[in-house]
């Protein structure tokens, strides 16, 4: 019975490689990387996020409800990877992916509530995406088989080593850093929204704008379209309380300015590791040109 099922499993592996498929282990067929409970997770944070991007135009105490729940659970799927022994590199990339997607949304938003930063916004974005793609792009291709992109180097900046090595460390910064934008994304629907002009300075927002809503005909309300831009000023009408906001911008700003440090010296590393390979590789080709001449 045993032999029966070693060739059956033989067939298989055969039919599959004349597919041009991967050739599958007994242990990989067991498991499935995609159910792991870390990954899981980062499922219900995909939800939480894209539940909070619906409610963002309109609604900022469901939308932070839900941005926060997956924060929250950002802090539970690298717990649960190790508690299981579940972390894969699958799950490693799904988790920068969302962390990426979910604070470039929210920049996004700001950018529109705040046109006169909107350049700052879109900076951010691109530094944010462009450091940790080339991190860990490098670490795939000039890292030792299966690093992750969280060990680093000696010879690497001390910034980089606390930051990642640190696991308070690294759940703090990130933590404070997101709490800057909810601060920012808050304030726009404040009694005090920052709206900001041409020299970059506060000013109040204009109050007869709200009054004019105040004083227009329950009719004309029902009448905006709810996904327009004027359903959005509408929303921000309703004015939230300004306090909380103004104190978490106050405790997260030194967090922030920290992360995108740490995201400038992560771009510089990652492209010098990379070129360093690069003259490497070119630096071996030659040389096989050579011994191929003589």
């Amino acid at each position: 019975m045993a032999e029966l099922q070693n060739a059956g499993n033989s067939r298989q592996q055969i039919n599959s490689d004349s597919l041009g498929h991967h050739r599958w282990t007994t242990t990989s067929t067991s498991e499935n990387i995609f159910l792991f409970v870390p990954n899981l997770i980062g499922y219900g944070r995909v939800l939480s996020v894209v539940t909070s991007l619906y409610f963002m135009p309109l609604h900022p105490r469901t939308c932070i409800l839900f941005y926060g729940l997956s924060c929250i659970l950002d802090a539970f799927d690298g717990a649960a990877a190790r508690r299981f022994d579940q972390s894969t590199q699958f799950g490693a990339v799904l988790d920068m992916i969302i962390d990426r997607c979910t604070t470039s949304c929210l920049l996004v938003f700001l950018a529109s509530v705040f046109p006169a930063w909107s350049m700052v916004f879109q900076c951010l974005i691109s530094l944010d995406l462009a450091s940790h793609y080339a991190h860990m792009y490098a670490t795939l291709a000039m890292g030792t088989t299966g690093q992750s992109h969280k060990e680093i180097d000696e010879n690497r900046p001390k910034v980089l080593r606390i930051y990642y090595s640190n696991p308070k460390v690294l759940f703090t910064v990130c933590a404070f850093n997101e709490l800057f934008f909810i601060a920012l994304y808050l304030l726009s629907f404040s009694f005090q929204s920052p709206t900001l002009d041409g020299n970059l300075l506060f000013r109040q927002a204009n109050d007869m704008e709200t009054a004019t809503y105040k004083n227009t005909p329950t009719s004309s309300r029902d009448s905006i379209a709810p996904w327009s831009a004027a359903a959005m000023e509408v929303a921000r009408a309703n004015k939230v309380d300004s306090t909380g906001p103004w104190i978490l911008l106050a405790l997260s700003t030194v967090f922030m300015v920290f992360k995108q440090y740490v995201n400038v010296i992560q771009l510089i590393e990652a492209t010098k590791w990379l070129a360093t390979g690069d003259l490497n590789s070119r630096k071996k080709a030659r040389l096989s040109r050579n011994q191929k001449l003589d």
